[in-house]
């Protein structure tokens, strides 16, 4: 008898081992935990020289996190964008629409009402002066100029485009950017499936182009919450709410760098919680904002000195 309980025991423990295995290995597969270590080691063999050529998210610290933006607790920010004109950020606010404008630590400028407008999600700095701003619930972007006096937007009066992704719901679009260098729009939807897609720049007489899906590598992302573009190097950085990542793609959606946005790393104290908009300024500056007000600013740090 003493045996037969003894060889129960064990195939108990059996049991719990192999439940907890399994356990592991799906949320090692759900969180990606495996792609981003192997994508990591091939990291840290990249040289200095590739390096300078690429955003290089490694070099990365913050400097201001976790900064409550007054006034705004219970507005949800979403989305983030920088004006080289006025030197000033731009986000928006989902739960009661309105346009942010800040300064580079985070202070609040000028609000703008947005009247009509549903859920917005992201915006971002067009050419010429222009803003788009996405619309994840009515699946729109747009587009539109601002006054130094504008407080108040009307959906109605405005270009707006259909993205479409009818049944996309609340998993739509929610990252835009400006690609510059070739006068498109870029735009990440969430998730279901999530993807990069581009749109050639809308023009003041309304026409558009088509949207299109863009090539990309293996992005080990759960989702896509925010998306910006750097001319310099013709790169985009795509923000991950979910997988709490930042992910630096070259020209052809290939990843080059990543870091994580967890607590104890990369100088973060504590871990960006609902990350929902990134931009880099002209120095090459990173800020990203997340929910419900929270403001962060990383900076490069500057290279070690050769030997």
């Amino acid at each position: 008898m003493s045996i037969l309980i003894a060889r129960l025991v064990r195939l108990r423990w059996l049991i719990v081992l192999l439940f907890l295995l399994v356990v592991t290995l799906l949320l090692v597969n759900y969180r990606h935990w495996d792609n981003r270590l192997a994508f990591w080691v091939k990291q840290q063999r990249v040289d200095a020289a590739e390096q300078a050529q690429s955003i290089w998210l490694p070099g990365y610290r913050a400097v201001l996190q976790g900064k409550p933006v007054p006034g705004l607790e219970n507005h949800e920010l979403s989305g983030l964008t920088y004006s080289a004109e006025s030197n000033t950020l731009f986000t928006v606010t989902g739960k009661y629409p309105q346009l942010i404008e800040l300064t580079l630590d985070g202070q609040v400028l000028r609000r703008i009402d947005l009247h009509g407008f549903a859920n917005p999600e992201g915006v971002e700095m067009l050419s010429g002066g222009r803003l788009a701003i996405i619309d994840e619930r009515k699946r729109t972007l747009t587009t539109f100029k601002l006054g130094a006096l504008t407080r108040r937007l009307e959906f109605a009066d405005l270009a707006s485009f259909d993205l479409g992704f009818a049944d996309a719901g609340n998993k739509g679009f929610e990252g835009v950017a400006w690609d510059s260098r070739n006068q498109r729009v870029l735009l990440g939807k969430e998730r279901d499936a999530l993807g990069l897609f581009s749109l050639p720049f809308p023009g003041e007489d309304g026409a558009t182009g088509v949207l299109q899906p863009m090539s990309s590598g293996y992005l080990f992302l759960r989702d896509i919450s925010g998306l910006t573009y750097d001319a310099r190097t013709g790169h985009a950085l795509v923000l991950s709410d979910e997988s709490r990542l930042l992910l630096e793609l070259d020209e052809k959606g290939e990843p080059v760098s990543f870091i994580s946005l967890a607590g104890g790393l990369n100088g973060l104290r504590r871990g960006i919680g609902q990350a929902e908009g990134v931009t880099m300024d002209a120095a090459g500056n990173i800020y990203i904002v997340s929910e419900p007000n929270l403001f962060y600013v990383l900076r490069k740090e500057p290279a070690a000195p050769a030997d």
